[in-house]
């Protein structure tokens, strides 16, 4: 296959073994800063996928939550094929760092007992949501929290 102008593209996705994180790019930017985008995978890519109003809910609770716990949070968006998230930190190229800003943000969906701009005015499809849902993705994601180190089967 010729090479594709996304990374993600470019990633043999039947080589892969969910859940992991890695670093999926950097862009340099003109002025020196440097964003680094981050690959989390829940679910093995082509044999399971998230429901939609968990992983909406899960959207809405690490975008809101991940911001507590690091300053450089650039953005926290779902893949549209549902397995995952991107995590994009600005001149943050540090891997523990991420993994554990995904622990603690993780922990608090665990905690929470509602879900962030979960409302009309704040959301764009706000009946699509479920914290039990989101809770659970974020459950079984802490579980194989050792595995997340490892990309390829």
């Amino acid at each position: 296959m010729s090479k594709m102008n996304v990374e993600s593209f470019n990633l043999d996705h039947t080589k892969v073994k969910a859940p992991y994180v890695r670093l999926a790019g950097k862009t340099e930017g003109t002025s020196g800063d440097t964003i680094y985008k981050y690959d989390l995978r829940f679910c093995q890519p082509n044999q399971d996928h998230m429901e939609m109003p968990a992983l909406h809910s899960l959207e809405h609770m690490m975008a809101e939550f991940s911001r507590n716990h690091h300053d450089r949070v650039v953005d926290v968006g779902p893949m549209g094929c549902q397995t995952g998230f991107y995590l994009a930190l600005l001149n943050d190229d540090s891997y523990e760092n991420v993994l554990d800003l995904l622990e603690k943000t993780l922990q608090d969906v665990l905690e929470a007992t509602e879900v962030p701009a979960c409302n009309e005015v704040q959301c764009g499809w706000a009946a699509s949501h479920s914290l039990e849902g989101a809770q659970e993705l974020a459950k079984k994601m802490l579980a194989k929290k050792d595995e997340w180190t490892e990309v390829f089967a």
